[in-house]
């Protein structure tokens, strides 16, 4: 991009941050219109609660706010791309998208969109679009490179289904071909598709792998939700929980994310969850202990009472032998039993409270939940002066938290 150009971008940048949630949902309303066959890769949940829009937006309005030095914006353009290697997006589609998001500017700004203005953005998206398509091809390369490793969609068998809780339920996936699966980075998800007659679609989402790397099979614990219709934790989690049983054959994508443990680090580590946010971390937890790791593990999650906290009872034994690991629960409902354990507490979690637990000046913390505990926890550490370079999160569907 030139300099001229630049400024053209740079000049959107206040009509983006007022009008940029419309310029979006015109985009992808136009875009379906015409390439209606794309609504098979997007999570069509998300465009109708809006959240896909929000994201989207606030994407935009980064990108144009850092026109000037877009590397800024590399560890979110990294997690995007590995959304985009699990969702099997190709350099192709980014010509697709171009298309509609800068005709979509044209129409929404109108008379305001001159043909500069149009010329100087289908340059600054070319220029991200090749960026993008240069760090997923690397990691498509990744995948195939490794034992077990494949590209885009492969057949695996439900072995077996377990519940967890009252509300999550385990998958056991297994490769349908006989053949061995790649192994993973602790904290990193897959990509599921089915088939929804109601829809006419094929509906991809992510799920945590919740167990760690094994070589044989992928484990994703799913919560059901309660009348879900088509919000996006609902649509596939309940047809999971519901409709899918063991033999039956699921089409997956490969580990991706980038929201994963450190595993040549010797500090200590806090794993923090809220809810079903705890499916990453048991992964991360599974390979510390099976792999003997040496640092000191605290484990503190939260849910509503012990009938659908997940993992309860490994978690325990996991505790009992293994010296170097701490749990502490708390319960919205904190029952006579849990309380006599000693490591339960009632209400939200507060890592205040913690008995016989400091808060590790020097530890890495890891969070994941719904975003308004994930902004407690992250807003509650740095008030105990965690630095911020300590503090992992992850954020599950369209990222639209920003903590930094």
């Amino acid at each position: 991009m030139n300099t001229q150009q630049k400024a053209l971008v740079t000049a959107t940048v206040a009509t983006l941050k007022e009008h940029g949630v419309a310029l979006t949902t015109h985009f992808y309303n136009r875009m379906f219109t015409r390439n209606p066959e794309l609504k098979n890769i997007f999570n069509m949940g998300n465009q109708q609660n809006g959240k896909q829009q929000t994201a989207l937006a606030l994407a935009v309005l980064a990108y144009a706010e850092n026109i000037e030095n877009p590397m800024v914006l590399a560890p979110a353009v990294t997690k995007i791309g590995h959304k985009h290697v699990s969702l099997d997006i190709r350099p192709e589609h980014y010509a697709i998208v171009g298309r509609h998001l800068i005709a979509s500017i044209g129409e929404v700004l109108g008379e305001a969109a001159t043909p500069e203005l149009l010329d100087a953005w289908a340059t600054a998206y070319q220029e991200l679009a090749a960026l993008m398509s240069g760090i997923e091809q690397k990691l498509y390369q990744d995948a195939v490179d490794q034992k077990g490793g494949w590209t885009g969609w492969r057949p695996f068998l439900v072995k077996e289904k377990v519940q967890e809780s009252a509300e999550i339920t385990s998958f056991y996936l297994y490769p349908a071909d006989g053949g061995p699966v790649a192994d993973f980075l602790p904290g990193q998800f897959i990509s599921l598709r089915l088939f929804l007659p109601e829809l006419n679609l094929f509906q991809p989402r992510q799920y945590s792998l919740s167990s760690a790397p094994n070589g044989e099979y992928y484990r994703i614990s799913v919560k059901k939700e309660a009348g879900a219709d088509l919000r996006p934790d609902g649509l596939i989690s309940n047809r999971l929980h519901e409709f899918v049983q063991v033999g039956d054959v699921l089409e997956v994508a490969a580990p991706a994310g980038d929201f994963t443990l450190d595993t040549e680090k010797e500090t200590p580590v806090v794993f923090v969850s809220g809810g079903v946010g705890q499916t990453p971390l048991m992964s991360m937890l599974e390979f510390l202990t099976t792999t003997q790791s040496n640092r000191e593990i605290t484990w503190v999650h939260g849910c509503r009472n012990q009938a659908v906290h997940a993992f309860r009872e490994p978690l325990t034994e996991l505790a009992a032998n293994n010296d170097s690991l701490r749990q502490h629960i708390f319960y919205d409902q904190l029952e006579a039993d849990a309380a006599a354990t000693g490591n339960a507490y009632a209400g939200v979690v507060e890592l205040r409270k913690l008995k016989d637990a400091p808060v590790f000046q020097d530890a890495d913390y890891y969070i994941c939940g719904p975003a308004p505990f994930i902004r407690k926890q992250v807003q509650d550490l740095v008030a105990l002066q965690v630095p911020l370079s300590a503090i992992h999160y992850e954020e599950f569907g369209p990222a639209t938290l920003s903590l930094n």
